[in-house]
């Protein structure tokens, strides 16, 4: 490939490759970004390849070159900590940011490319019972109805805005108050397919939740009874297709996993083949719509997993990370450094 491909850390920052795989380089010193940061999510400019956003402990970072410096954004976010951004695709000045712990959970957006930055409702609890700080796992800017915007929050909930985030109401139950809807509280990732029909996918701890009238009723798929195992992660959309993955394991961090693949907007879904068995639960998938047969994957212990086929078969990276929090490539081609 022609690129660079970026692998985030708890504990060694984002370490990158410019020339596929063979050598890898961490960051310099005297970054925003230190080299042994936790960053828990990437985000790649979509106009504008070179420019990648970070989320970490520090805050907001950014990088024009591809990930070789960062340079601190400037927000009420700094110091805390990031775990998901959301660019809109179709505006990419707008941007959803959404902390977490150790730091207290809240919804940020910017709609002038980060120059100036407002909280969003609601006033998130600082405390939770699953994860003792909850965390907003997932954001997404509906592309093909940008008005709506979607996060979820480990563990708080599903929550919806048709206004452009300026209002949100919480959207998730109990299976005896919402028997149709999505009945856990522990949100993953959340996803929106154009279709036909159009269909917005949630995944929870231990299931799959699929609607096709934007949030009104939800179809569930028990995670354990239909693959096996039951930590459901991350649902993730092929570029320019209505195709999805679904990284699974038996466990945080766990020690087995599965990739899966949908061709039917998450009704049924096949197994794909990994090379090496992988040492713990797939935890990123990283796509571009440069090349959307070319896809990553990371698992949480450090096994980094490619795929030229669209994610039908998967083979083991030989480099081996610390713990694995996101990864994404971009054809952009970082400039090349002492690889480490």
């Amino acid at each position: 490939m022609e690129g660079t491909i970026l692998v985030a850390t708890a504990g060694q920052g984002v370490l990158r490759s410019s020339d596929d795989g063979a050598t890898w380089s961490r960051l310099g010193l005297g970054q925003a970004l230190e080299f042994d940061a936790v960053v828990r999510c990437l985000a790649v400019h979509p106009e504008q390849p070179d420019v990648v956003f970070a989320g970490a402990d520090a805050g907001l970072v950014r990088s024009a070159d591809a990930g070789v410096t960062w340079h601190r954004v400037d927000s009420p976010m700094d110091d805390r900590t990031i775990w998901s951004l959301a660019i809109d695709p179709t505006h990419p000045d707008t941007m959803l940011v959404g902390t977490g712990a150790p730091s207290r959970a809240a919804m940020f957006r910017t709609t002038d490319g980060g120059a100036t930055w407002e909280q969003l409702p609601p006033e998130i609890p600082e405390f939770c019972a699953g994860v003792n700080r909850p965390r907003i796992l997932t954001c997404v800017v509906d592309r093909y109805e940008p008005k709506n915007m979607w996060f979820g929050i480990e563990e708080g909930g599903l929550w919806r805005s048709g206004d452009r985030g300026d209002t949100w109401e919480r959207i998730d139950g109990t299976p005896a108050t919402l028997p149709q809807g999505v009945t856990n509280s522990d949100i993953h990732c959340v996803l929106v397919l154009e279709g036909p029909p159009k269909t917005i996918v949630v995944a929870v701890v231990n299931a799959l939740f699929v609607s096709q009238d934007d949030g009104e009723t939800w179809a569930r798929t028990d995670s354990r009874k239909t693959f096996g195992i039951y930590y459901t992660r991350l649902v993730r959309q092929l570029p320019g297709t209505n195709d999805l993955l679904l990284g699974i394991g038996d466990g945080t961090p766990g020690t087995t996993t599965k990739i899966l693949r949908s061709e039917d907007l998450g009704r049924t879904w096949q197994d794909t083949a990994l090379d090496t068995p992988a040492n713990s639960t797939v935890w990123a998938f990283g796509t571009h719509a440069a090349d959307p047969e070319l896809v990553f994957a990371g698992t949480k212990y450090g096994h980094l997993l490619r795929s030229t086929d669209a994610g039908r078969t998967w083979r083991k990276e030989w480099r081996e990370f610390s713990e694995i929090t996101d990864v994404t490539w971009t054809p952009a081609i970082a400039p090349a450094t002492e690889g480490h």
